[in-house]
């Protein structure tokens, strides 16, 4: 009966959140200035299991892939949502001329979650070994509660650069859509990081954690050193 109330909750509020929306149109994620605060903000996070009746994931569901038709920011800017982050993660970056500095040729990336150092080239077999990670994957948002939201919504979280981390082609692989509790960093000085970034994203959507992704963050939090 609890688990049923709460789902129950997370859907109620989800609905509204979408309501919202259309009349917000940007992002709701603040980082916290501390680590202490995070661990408040996760400790109001709705606990919900995994519930059997949601509808399929499908990755359609959250609108074209890295579409530029969104209310967050970067949205509307002339360039997609990749070449945004790639512009925004990679250092030394150069642009294909004649694109309005909108498609990164080369750059650098010091990849956050795994202490790699690695040169992106664009180009046929080299593109692909920079890729763009959801921090809270799209997966796990649609069953903490994106299923209820708008399609207007679930494009701009997919697009929100809040939610985005240009990282290695092995490290977005071997997350794919897994949570706290089943994936972190390999880069262990970027667990409170990533910790705090995943807890202000379903914080400022009003998403749900598992009970084992809960604690996870927790953990997590713990290596903060505050």
């Amino acid at each position: 009966m609890a688990t049923a109330v709460i789902i129950a909750l997370v859907v109620v509020g989800a609905a509204l959140g979408a309501a919202e929306w259309s009349a917000r149109h940007e992002s709701p994620v603040v980082i916290s200035p501390t680590a202490s605060e995070d661990a408040a903000r996760l400790d109001r996070l709705a606990v919900q299991a995994y519930d059997p009746a949601a509808p399929a994931y499908d990755r359609s569901q959250f609108g074209q892939a890295w579409s530029d038709d969104v209310s967050v920011e970067g949205g509307h800017n002339g360039c997609d949502t990749r070449n945004d982050i790639l512009a925004r993660d990679l250092t030394g970056v150069t642009f294909k001329p004649g694109t309005r500095n909108c498609v990164v040729l080369s750059g650098h990336l010091s990849d956050p979650y795994t202490g790699q150092e690695l040169d992106f080239q664009r180009g046929q077999g080299t593109s692909e070994l920079v890729q763009i990670d959801h921090v809270v994957p799209l997966a796990d948002a649609w069953y903490a509660g994106a299923s209820q939201w708008s399609v207007d919504k679930r494009q701009d979280f997919a697009n929100d650069p809040s939610n985005l981390q240009a990282t290695t082609k092995e490290a977005n692989q071997a997350k794919k859509a897994k949570t706290a509790d089943e994936w972190l960093p390999s880069n262990q000085a970027y667990e409170c990081t990533y910790a705090r970034r995943i807890i202000a994203v379903k914080d400022g959507y009003g998403l749900a954690v598992t009970q084992g992704e809960k604690q996870a963050l927790r953990d997590a939090l713990a290596t903060c050193g505050e």
